[in-house]
């Protein structure tokens, strides 16, 4: 067992010819399936499609990175690679760029945004590497303009991971709790303000403290150093785990959870 698991975790070696032919084989099967000789769903696809379906396919192996199945995550992986030069096969056939020109240009960003190893620039830590990357966005224009926490967020991230990367450029302004202590006292006060909301019976006030529970909830998610998107859905495979066996204890009495 030991000889196994010590071989499975060793590093495999890449073979640089197989690595090349295996991605020139799938971009030449998504030519085919977009050619006219292939298949007419794959020709109707737009980029708003394809676009859709990468970020389920994203999501999937977000999913996949919790199991504990390899396998899993290389059949996720696998899908989201699909998408992906699916989308530059269509961006080739419309002559704005191809395959080529997107692994030269990441490949490019990349050894620009790492100076520490391939220039001369010294760091001291993690710290060091986080600040040029940003002061490096910021020459090539891509960096958030001044006073706006929100430039350069993508558009599709979810609200959890929205609030987490805005508070967390918020809180390298200075603007944040002091402590753990500060934001769990705030979400305790925030909780209160939903308690007196209900007790008015005032729905609107209470939508609006339910959503600074939430937001306060995303804070202390930041500052135990979670991520507040997979944390939530932890919590909701716990929950559904938990509710599939009690529907599974049940219905071996002949009963549902509404009964």
């Amino acid at each position: 067992m030991n000889d196994r698991r010590s071989e499975r975790d060793a590093p495999l070696k890449s073979d640089p010819a197989k690595l090349e032919e295996g991605l020139r084989a799938l971009v030449e099967l998504i030519a085919r399936l977009r050619s006219p000789e292939g298949c007419p769903w794959d020709r109707a696809q737009k980029r708003e499609d394809i676009g859709r379906y990468l970020i389920e396919e994203a999501y999937e192996v977000l999913e996949a990175l919790e199991s504990p199945l390899p396998e899993a995550l290389q059949e996720e992986l696998g899908d989201l690679l699909f998408h992906i030069l699916f989308l530059a096969e269509m961006a080739r056939e419309s002559g704005d760029f191809d395959l080529a020109g997107v692994l030269e240009a990441i490949r490019a960003k990349m050894i620009r945004r790492h100076p520490h190893v391939f220039g001369d620039t010294r760091i001291n830590g993690v710290d060091d590497v986080r600040r040029n990357w940003e002061e490096i966005k910021k020459d090539e224009g891509k960096g958030e303009r001044e006073g706006s926490l929100m430039a350069g967020l993508p558009r599709s991230l979810t609200t959890l991971a929205r609030v987490q990367r805005v508070t967390g450029r918020a809180s390298e302004q200075g603007f944040d709790w002091p402590d753990t202590a500060g934001v769990i006292e705030k979400l305790e006060e925030e909780i209160a303000e939903f308690r007196g909301a209900l007790k008015a019976g005032d729905a609107g006030r209470m939508a609006e403290e339910a959503g600074d529970i939430l937001f306060t909830a995303v804070n202390l998610c930041r500052f135990a150093g979670a991520d507040a998107e997979a944390s939530l859905r932890a919590a909701l495979q716990r929950f559904t785990d938990r509710f599939s066996h009690i529907e599974k204890a049940l219905a071996g009495q002949g009963k549902r959870p509404v009964d």
